[in-house]
């Protein structure tokens, strides 16, 4: 037997601590690459997208949504009907919807498909466990996890696990935590630098649906926030270069005007000059005109200098609205990188404390206690129409739909093979103890 069984049996002997290995994660987990990825009874969510150049935009098509795959391997999208799946996985199983659809409806371009699994079909574990029944499926589940998941082997006694173990069991749903908000950031941080409308949050597996509901919605908000903060900037700089354009086509009508005056009181000033040389007007009539004359001059100045004062605040609005949506994207820029960082570490950390806590767990390991037992694993599945059963190792990945059933067997020991005692090995007594 090896070392991991015997460490999660200790472990797990309280059933408070059942999901302690299922929390670590694919430690040693081996690729889940002989099964196929979307199997009878997965739950896929189907997205068809098309490109729409006269609102330059994509647009969702109806047909999209949620489907289940039957028991023969085959979903039934409206349209083009039932599509085999068989061994394709999400890639493949989209590009054929997209296929079909295009050739159904004879589109020069195939439309934007994408499948995604919502959730696999539940594992089974049953035999001598703590705590048989239905448990979630995630890829890469091994025989060993199962057992976890399970509540360990069934005994009626057990010691507790240490406060070192528990301690690393609540830091790694801790850390499972964290990372779930920094990717919820991330998708966030991601839509806004997109310029999307919404955000487009990826399915979290093996997650807690009401904490996952919870730190998308607080995302959504603060999305929503920022994105009407500045919104309403925007429109105040250009609410300003409106009212600048304007005050600037009021101030050109005045320029007109004060062109007209000074016209029609240079031809004036003109008349009246003749007339003083003649004598007929007096000299000062003359120099009130030419007081007029300077004062629209003057006037006509002003205008012009308050235009050009009026484009050079359009200039500065312009400025300021480009350089709000530039310095956003450098903020934006800036978190997500800060956010995929914090992310990395996340993903660091967890690592190490998986590797502590299985560490942890063979050190405590009580192998006198453990070298008396022995588990053996076997895995009912179904397929083609047939259900097969056959062994299994601690490392053997589980596919969805999948049965387990754990057996504890007791092995011989030399304690219980009958011992001679050194008085019994001599019958017969020497000369010299008689």
């Amino acid at each position: 037997m090896s070392a991991p069984c015997r460490t999660c049996r200790i472990f797990l002997r309280n059933g408070s601590f059942a999901a302690a290995l299922a929390v670590v994660g694919a430690v040693s987990t081996p690729a889940w690459a002989d099964a196929p990825e979307l199997a009878p009874r997965t739950k896929i969510h189907l997205t068809i997208m098309q490109w729409m150049p006269t609102k330059g935009e994509y647009v969702p098509w109806a047909l999209g949504g949620e489907f289940v795959v039957s028991e023969a391997g085959a979903i039934s999208v409206p349209v083009i009907g039932t599509v085999t799946v068989g061994n394709l996985d999400k890639a493949g199983l989209a590009a054929e919807i997209a296929k079909r659809l295009q050739s159904k409806i004879g589109l020069v371009e195939a439309p934007e498909t994408t499948v995604e699994v919502v959730e696999y079909p539940p594992v089974y574990v049953v035999g001598d466990v703590t705590t048989p029944g239905e448990y979630k499926f995630r890829p890469g589940l091994t025989a060993l996890q199962a057992l976890a998941m399970g509540g360990g082997e069934l005994r009626e006694t057990g010691s507790e696990p240490s406060q070192d173990n528990i301690t690393l069991v609540g830091e790694l749903r801790g850390i499972d935590n964290g990372q779930l908000r920094s990717n919820v950031r991330i998708a966030r941080l991601q839509a806004e630098m997109s310029g999307a409308k919404e955000i487009a949050f990826a399915r979290p597996l093996n997650a807690d649906p009401a904490l996952v509901a919870a730190v998308q919605d607080q995302e959504r908000i603060i999305f929503s926030t920022r994105a009407n903060v500045l919104a309403r900037q925007s429109k105040s700089f250009a609410e300003l270069r409106d009212l600048l354009n304007q005050e600037i086509r009021v101030l050109e009508e005045k320029v007109k005007a004060a062109e007209a005056n000074i016209e029609a009181a240079e031809r004036e000033l003109t008349g009246v000059r003749t007339l003083v040389e003649r004598g007929v007007a007096v000299a000062s009539r003359q120099s009130d005109l030419e007081r007029e004359l300077a004062n629209d001059r003057a006037n006509r100045l002003d205008f012009v200098t308050a235009i050009m004062r009026a484009r050079q605040d359009i200039s500065e609005a312009t400025r300021n609205l480009e350089g709000l949506y530039d310095n956003r994207q450098a903020e934006i820029a800036t978190e997500l990188q800060s956010e995929q960082a914090t992310l990395e570490q996340l993903k660091l950390k967890r690592a190490t404390t998986e590797r502590l806590l299985i560490d942890k767990l063979s050190a405590t390991e009580d192998s006198a206690q453990r070298a008396g037992e022995a588990v053996s694993f076997t895995i009912i599945r179904r397929g083609d129409g047939k259900i097969d059963e056959f062994p299994a190792s601690e490392t053997t990945a589980l596919m969805p739909g999948d049965v387990i059933k754990v057996v504890l067997r007791r092995m011989p020991t030399t304690s219980d093979q009958p011992v001679l005692s050194s008085r019994s090995a001599d019958p017969k007594p020497s000369q010299a103890s008689q």
